[in-house]
């Protein structure tokens, strides 16, 4: 048998792969639900359209996992970097200082094979996120039986927060590189990570109150290091293009806040008006939405919303009355539990102006606002209703507040839209698998392939170019879907003759539905 280890051309240049959130149910403001069909109330969730590559990991046995979409190699669990006894702990957690040290001894050791490990961006760690996870803020049991963690645990170990030893829950902060570009309110310096526990993305102090260094959870990665860096061209009919990930979005964005039930019927109403000359608009997954966040701007430092400049963002008044930027609503729900029951009564959204929240500062009456997460941060909101259910007090004039969670952040609940479609570049005339070019897919596949690889045998002879050098695209042997052909494909392609795997397809070239219909058996192709 012919093991092909990663070998590697890059076909097509889609660098920035969006991975699908995994979200299969559909909700309404409460619960789930049947996922509508067009025309009906909350129509346009993820689990409608499940955009984004499914996710798909290779085990490696060497306690790294290779993600064959985004082409990261990771460590598969933070204990690693621990006292590596096999239990992920409290114990096994560290500074900021501890992590840029381990990296360091990482490669020093050749740890994994590879000396070329490195701390990861919020972005990379963002696509590992699996959005059939349960928040436990509302958790009032004393396990964690019934809760599901935002990381696909059959590759990637998690544990909860260690109580025993005085942790909550929900602490279980994966670190990312991005530091955020502002100081927090007293004056530290904050380190962007994601919640694997309760699905948030948040800027943590490096400093926690008393003094200690905040630790995180941390796993290490390697790979190509332009995952996440997008490349935005204005289209000139008020649509940008990001030919990093092949989406499409609005420049323009709603310019009001509404619910989240709103902005899905908002985005279809867009469709029924041809917006911007297309009907198959979509309010983005969290995944996406989190694509086009600029961690390098924020509303202090750059005076701007965290988006790149070619977008326009509507600014708003915040509750503080200081020029701000809103959040914006994605069509992911965040579900939590309670220890008794799953609920559905929060939607993800997304900051690109302050993460805000209300403060009360030992010996004082009132609260202060302030941005305890940082623009780009990821929290969620009730999908309806109002906020006045969550009065805290007053601020420094007697206002009242409202705020939730131990960071005290504000409620919104009228969030803004921006709208997002996948680029079509049309079809390609060829079949998925078909490496040789003979009309069949076939285990002469494999032996193709592997033979040029090798450089032993002929290019495979695709249809499809890629129009800025006319070179040929591959397509044909693309049966991952990442827009690459690469030696993991004849993986992909062997496992999927043995019934094991299933087969997909670059989103930019789908292949002609006549000829995979004269296939058997038949393949799932990816939406």
């Amino acid at each position: 048998m012919v093991f092909i280890n990663f070998l590697s051309i890059q076909a097509f240049a889609e660098d920035y792969t969006i991975v699908g959130t995994g979200q299969d149910h559909c909700y309404n403001n409460t619960t789930q639900i049947s996922c509508p069909v067009e025309g009906e109330p909350f129509y346009g969730q993820d689990a409608t359209y499940q955009s984004g590559d499914p996710a798909s990991y290779i085990n490696n046995g060497n306690g790294t996992i290779t993600d064959l979409n985004t082409g990261l190699t990771w460590q598969n669990s933070p204990d690693e970097n621990g006292d590596n006894d096999g239990i992920i702990e409290k114990a096994d957690k560290l500074t900021w200082a501890q992590i840029q040290a381990r990296v360091l001894a990482l490669n020093s050791s050749n740890w994994g094979g590879h000396n070329d490990w490195r701390i990861p961006t919020i972005k990379e760690l963002y696509s590992l996120t699996y959005w059939n996870g349960t928040d436990p803020s509302a958790y009032q049991g004393s396990g964690a039986t019934g809760l599901i963690p935002f990381i696909d645990t059959t590759y990637f170990p998690f544990a909860w927060g260690q109580t025993s030893q005085g942790e909550r829950l929900i602490d279980v902060q994966y670190a990312s590189s991005n530091m955020y570009i502002d100081l927090s309110f007293l004056g530290y310096q904050q380190l962007f990570g994601f919640n694997f526990a309760d699905g948030r993305i948040k800027a943590y102090d490096l400093i926690m109150p008393g003094g200690s260094n905040k630790v995180f959870s941390f796993i290490a990665v390697r790979g190509s290091t332009v995952y996440g860096i997008n490349n935005f061209v204005d289209n000139g009919d008020s649509t940008i293009t990001d030919n990093s990930t092949g989406l499409m979005w609005s420049k323009n964005d709603s310019r009001s806040g509404m619910n989240w039930q709103s902005a899905l019927a908002w985005v279809q109403t867009k469709n029924s008006q041809n917006y911007c000359g297309y009907n198959d608009w979509r309010l983005p997954n969290a995944k996406e939405l989190q694509s086009i966040v600029d961690y390098t701007r924020s509303p202090d430092s750059t005076n701007s919303a965290a988006i790149n400049p070619i977008f326009n963002c509507s600014s708003i008044t915040n509750e503080a009355g200081r020029l701000d930027w809103p959040y914006f609503w994605t069509n992911t729900t965040l579900r939590s539990f309670n220890g008794t029951s799953y609920g559905a009564a929060s939607a993800v959204y997304v900051c690109f102006g302050r993460a805000a929240g209300w403060v009360r500062m030992t010996g004082n009456a009132y609260y202060s606002y302030y941005d305890p997460h940082g623009a780009g941060a990821q929290r969620s909101d009730p999908k309806s209703g109002t906020y006045y259910g969550d009065y805290l007090g007053v601020d420094s004039l007697g206002h009242p507040v409202y705020a939730r969670g131990p960071q005290g952040d504000i409620l919104r609940i009228n969030n803004y839209v921006r709208c997002v479609r996948n680029v079509q570049t049309g079809d390609c005339n060829y079949l998925i698998g078909d490496i040789s070019g003979d009309n069949q897919r076939n285990g002469g596949d494999v032996t193709y392939g592997v033979r040029f690889f090798k450089l032993i045998g002929n290019r495979p002879p695709d249809s499809c170019y890629l129009d800025s050098t006319a070179g040929y695209l591959y397509v044909a042997g693309d049966v991952n879907g990442n827009c690459e052909f690469r030696g993991s494909d004849i993986t992909r392609l062997v496992a999927y003759f043995k019934s094991t795997a299933t087969l997909s397809y670059c989103h930019f070239f789908p292949p002609s539905p006549m000829r995979e219909n004269h296939q058997s058996p038949l393949i799932l192709p990816k939406d």
